[in-house]
């Protein structure tokens, strides 16, 4: 069986800097990423930008300067949010590149060979925010659901895939791929609803982007070149990590992602992916946060503000399947009330009596049910849960440190369990939080790893913490 593990996260429009939901994104699959190293399999984690979108050239337009210029003007602030995020990543794709070029058109040129691409006329509602077209039906008063615009009015000669065709298996199989239901209802209720249709995939006349195979007039529809990504990313490594083990989505691409890419993949000859976690948004005050709403909250400010890990944290501490709503004032609170006054207290009051008491091994505080149940969550994909239930375990540690009062008492046993505790806490919040992680670790002299959290605590001169989390005025 295979040892390895292949996740990725969708590429990023680069028309504007990211926002708190690119961050979520990120910092949900580097978490996962993460857990998963930690349990010894080879992983390989793929994030990156698209870079071909026609709504980059407008605003490159809109800007003023070439398009190039624009483009790797705002992709490095992508980068410098996967930089900043203390994020895992194995690679940062950029769609623009010639590798991820000449994959999409081989791939494109293997579904033509296999009939499944024809030349036609399209007429219909497009939706430049999404470059996609919808029909009546898909719109909210006339207006995108996602941007709240109203679409163009498009006709043109146009290639399509012949998606109708794959009906059948698709019913059959994305319920299997994705999660959770409640995605997959809205995707099958679409399909049953409304048919399944043929879908076009270029663009005449477009000056940006891939060419389509044979035929310079037309570019390939951006949504099949962004997805091919998946594939491209991988370089001379598809063999080793094909098929993804989880592809991580918001639920505005739920659509391409669970209906049009295994279809793709189907008449292309590939493997299908495993899994397709479907997120759901961040909000502010309940309305969703995006780039084309303008409520963005800047993610770049907030780690210049605060310790990545504070942000990692307050953003993972969010639902992965539903909306949640999410703030700065909710960020502090976070920081304060559970990484300040609850892990970083334990730390800092535990490794002060044990410089000056010392630490005499005794039997472990039970940890197994804690560890099985994050186990359980991460395989469940819901990383909040497994944060939650680490944390009962803290709030526990800090109870036990008040009933037996060690320092009344300078009983080196029951620091020793705290200590040692310390340990296995630090080892589950690693995927979380990394950069403290590694901190305690050093503080308590042990090695980030499942053996570790296997192994008792070695006796060594423990020396007082410094503060890991400073309280935020607010």
């Amino acid at each position: 069986m295979k040892n390895t593990f292949y996740i990725t996260t969708a590429i990023d429009y680069v028309n504007a800097p990211p926002h708190i939901g690119h961050a979520f994104e990120k910092t949900v699959a580097d978490a996962i990423a993460r857990w998963h190293r930690l349990n010894g399999k080879d992983v390989f984690f793929l994030t990156g930008v698209d870079e071909n979108a026609q709504k980059n050239v407008q605003a490159a337009e809109k800007a003023g300067i070439p398009v190039k210029e624009f483009i790797d003007k705002t992709t490095f602030q992508f980068l410098n949010l996967c930089e900043k995020l203390n994020l895992s990543y194995s690679k940062f794709i950029r769609t623009t590149a010639k590798d991820h070029r000449i994959v999409v058109q081989r791939i494109l040129k293997k579904v033509i060979e296999k009939g499944d691409i024809y030349k036609g006329i399209y007429e219909g509602l497009y939706c430049v925010g999404c470059e996609a077209y919808y029909t009546e039906k898909e719109l909210s008063n006339g207006k995108c659901k996602e941007h709240d615009a109203k679409p163009e009015l498009r006709k043109e000669e146009a290639y399509f895939f012949r998606l109708s065709k794959y009906k059948t298996q698709l019913l059959k199989i994305i319920p299997k791929y994705a999660i959770p239901k409640t995605r997959v209802n809205e995707v099958l209720t679409r399909i049953k609803e409304d048919g399944l249709k043929d879908v076009c995939i270029s663009r005449k006349g477009a000056k940006w982007g891939i060419d389509f195979p044979e035929d310079k007039d037309f570019k390939i529809w951006v949504w099949i070149d962004a997805l091919i990504n998946y594939i491209s990313g991988l370089k001379d490594k598809e063999e080793v990590y094909w098929p993804a083990q989880l592809h991580i989505i918001g639920k505005g691409i739920n659509w391409f992602h669970s209906v049009i890419w295994p279809a793709f993949l189907i008449s292309a000859g590939y493997k299908l992916p495993e899994k397709l976690l479907i997120h759901g948004y961040l909000n502010l005050r309940g309305k969703k946060i995006s780039k084309s709403l303008g409520n963005t909250i800047n993610p770049l400010e907030l780690l210049n503000k605060y310790q990545a890990d504070a942000v990692r944290y307050s953003l993972l501490r969010c639902s992965v399947f539903e909306d949640s709503d999410y703030s700065e004032e909710i960020l502090i609170e976070r920081h304060n009330g559970e990484l300040a006054n609850k892990l970083g207290n334990l730390v800092s009051r535990v490794s002060a009596l044990a410089e000056r008491h010392g630490l005499e091994k005794s039997t472990p505080l039970k940890i197994d049910k804690t560890l099985e149940n994050v186990e359980s969550e991460f395989n469940n994909l819901e990383l909040d849960k497994a944060l939650k239930e680490i944390f009962e375990f803290i709030d526990y540690c800090n109870e036990y440190v008040q009933d037996k009062k060690p320092w009344e008492t300078k009983d080196k046993k029951v620091l020793w369990q705290l200590a040692n505790a310390i340990k296995d806490i630090t080892i589950l919040l690693s995927p979380f939080i990394p950069e403290t992680s590694e901190k305690i670790a050093r503080i308590f002299n042990f090695k980030i790893s499942i053996k570790e959290l296997k192994t008792p605590l070695k006796i060594t001169k423990i020396k007082k913490s410094s503060i890991l989390f400073e309280k935020v005025l607010e």
